[in-house]
């Protein structure tokens, strides 16, 4: 059953279908194995459960307040901060590329709007600088992995909800691996910048100016905060978290004048077309998980990996494979619900931690956004730079592999991910 559900999934992808319809076709490709009566009651309920939970009104509403970031202005002032703070290092605006996505992950959350928001102004700034174009749009494409993994994450929500994990452990887990990826990347761009010999750009600031520009950008500094700190101390669920933050964001961008109800309407209308398509992805990979659960898929699978159970490593390695290549060809939302169901379980009975498990996951999709031949960010990457999808595809793999070596690194020391949930929890 689940072969030929596979083939049916793989086929009306290549044919070109939309994702959500690929999805519920082959869920009904899949109650033709266990019971055909049950398509008109199972289907229409497992379709609406799987998006039927408050905590996922936070996705909405974190897209929101990265919009509202973009149109305000707030981004820029981020950028400007980064700028004074590195952009005076030898490959300058590649530290600030980094840099920007740290800030921007702090707010948004996902890979692809980082991609948008900070390739078209520092793609060509890279250039200006003696960066080739493939490489700034790689460094952006790489850095906007930052995005999911430093709180707050649309993947670590999707997560949570599938394993009742708690959404404030997970977002403290992301900060070191969110940092890590960072260093990691600001060091390709430092062997780079050495490598290519690039001029140093501008001079060590004054702390008259960093004042200024922390000053500045203080109004989009403090949103992450207001995430983090909320959810971590109780007072608020992540969903009022996310209507809090883009509440803020939007009062700040009219307070300083950056944000206008043209702009305004503009940032809703585009979070409801994402919204939708995310939600509609995750309501039909909901019946396909339910479909593979009735038909203890999950239990096989764990019987499969039962002799590697006695060592954690072997089994975050071996998932973490799995998750790779699935990644490479399967949209990231789907790849997520459709393997926590089945990992979940393994990793319970290896006696691994489920917030250790979840930022796994989590790095593990977020790698396939740069991955070919589905790897979104880089397509993203690709327009905004007006590159050759191909050509893109060809630099990509040494910033993917960078990503790869920061998640083996915290599969070996699960420390890095646990201690600040540890510490505050």
């Amino acid at each position: 059953m689940t072969l030929t559900m596979l083939a049916v999934f793989l086929g009306h992808v290549l044919l070109g279908l939309p994702l959500f319809i690929a999805l519920l076709t082959t869920a009904l490709v899949g109650f033709l194995f266990v019971d055909l009566s049950m398509i008109p009651r199972m289907m229409p309920q497992q379709f609406f459960g799987g998006i039927n939970a408050f905590s996922l009104m936070a996705i909405p509403l974190f897209i929101l307040a990265g919009n509202l970031m973009n149109v305000s202005g707030l981004t820029e002032r981020l950028m400007g901060l980064a700028r004074l703070i590195v952009g005076h290092l030898r490959g300058g605006m590649g530290h600030v590329n980094v840099v920007s996505s740290v800030f921007f992950a702090g707010v948004n959350g996902s890979a692809v709007a980082d991609t948008s928001a900070l390739g078209s102004l520092l793609v060509p700034a890279m250039e200006k600088e003696g960066y080739s174009r493939a490489f700034a749009a790689g460094l952006t494409a790489g850095s906007s992995l930052i995005g999911p993994i430093i709180p707050p994450s649309i993947f670590m929500i999707l997560y949570a909800s599938l394993t009742n994990t708690s959404v404030g452990d997970l977002f403290l887990a992301g900060v070191v691996p969110g940092l890590l990826l960072g260093v990691a990347f600001m060091g390709m761009n430092a062997w780079y910048a050495w490598r290519h010999r690039l001029p140093k750009s501008g001079q060590l600031p004054s702390l008259g100016q960093l004042g200024v520009a922390f000053v500045t950008a203080l109004p989009a500094l403090i949103a992450p905060f207001i995430i983090v700190a909320g959810i971590v101390m109780g007072f608020v669920t992540p969903t009022e978290s996310g209507a809090l933050t883009a509440l803020y964001v939007a009062l700040c961008g009219f307070v300083l004048g950056g944000l206008r109800l043209k702009e305004c309407w503009k940032a809703i209308v585009d979070t409801a077309r994402l919204t939708s398509a995310i939600f509609l992805i995750m309501a039909a990979s909901a019946t396909i998980s339910w479909l593979l659960s009735y038909a203890q898929v999950p239990e096989q699978f764990v019987s499969l990996l039962s002799p590697y159970v006695d060592n954690g490593v072997v089994i975050l390695l071996l998932l973490s494979a799995i998750t790779f290549v699935t990644g490479m060809f399967m949209e990231e939302v789907s790849a997520l619900m459709l393997l926590t169901p089945i990992f979940a379980p393994v990793a319970t009975m290896a006696g691994i931690d489920p917030v250790h498990l979840g930022v796994i996951i989590t790095l593990n999709i977020t790698i396939a956004l740069i991955t070919p031949p589905l790897g979104a960010c880089v397509f993203v990457a690709a327009a905004v730079s007006r590159l050759e999808i191909v050509s893109l595809f060809r630099t990509i793999w040494p910033f993917v592999l960078t990503a790869i070596a920061v998640l083996i690194l915290l599969i070996l020391f699960p420390s890095l991910t646990l201690w600040l949930p540890t510490l505050l929890g």
